[in-house]
């Protein structure tokens, strides 16, 4: 368990720089709402590993994700020391508010924080999400740098709960809901039984 934390945290310095920097204009991503599940207390355990959390033995149940990319402005630059989070449900539907409660996963951290580097890069340790009712399986991200912030959520492709979910589908521009909805899938160069999902979220220059 401690190894496979350090070797995923290891990575964290050690990403490839993507492509989607670029000196040309970048579409913002578009925002979704806080929703209510954002935690009022932050857990003490708050990194950017998702699937374990500290002090207790196990791991969390799910499809282990992933989630990585590049942070840039409308205008195709980098953002260094950008703080991002994410929070999310467990693989069985439940968001994780203290104190916990029967039915949550114990092992799964619910939020994490990471800061991009300098070459505007993050990455998070996760599950795939699930769906709940009345919503398509989302990933919530926050990211704030110095006076902007963008708030937004991340779904799945080819989820078919995607066509019902009100909060993708109030965003009527096509381009801006598809910037959304990303892949989830396997690696042929990562770990066999993980999967790999990539988000470049941009924010207004």
């Amino acid at each position: 368990m401690k190894l496979k934390r350090r070797t995923f945290l290891s990575h964290l310095t050690g990403l490839a720089l993507y492509s989607a920097a670029r000196s040309v204009q970048a579409q913002v991503t578009p925002p979704q709402s806080l929703g209510p599940f954002y935690p009022s207390t932050l857990p003490l355990d708050s990194d950017a590993d998702l699937t374990f959390v500290g002090g207790r033995d196990g791991v969390a149940t799910g499809e282990v994700t992933n989630l990585h990319g590049q942070v840039l402005d409308s205008n195709g630059m980098i953002i260094p020391n950008a703080e991002i989070e994410i929070w999310q449900c467990d693989a069985f539907g439940a968001y994780h508010k203290p104190p916990s409660s029967p039915g949550q996963d114990p092992f799964f951290q619910g939020y994490g924080r990471a800061t991009s580097d300098q070459q505007g890069r993050y990455r998070f340790r996760t599950i795939k999400p699930v769906t709940y009712p009345g919503r398509a399986p989302h990933i919530h991200m926050k990211i704030s740098t110095g006076t902007r912030e963008l708030v937004t959520q991340i779904y799945v492709r080819g989820e078919p709960a995607n066509a019902r979910d009100f909060l993708l589908n109030a965003i009527k521009d096509s381009d801006e809901k598809n910037s959304l909805i990303i892949s989830f899938e396997r690696n042929p160069a990562g770990a066999l039984d993980e999967l790999d999902a990539l988000f470049n979220p941009v924010l207004k220059a």
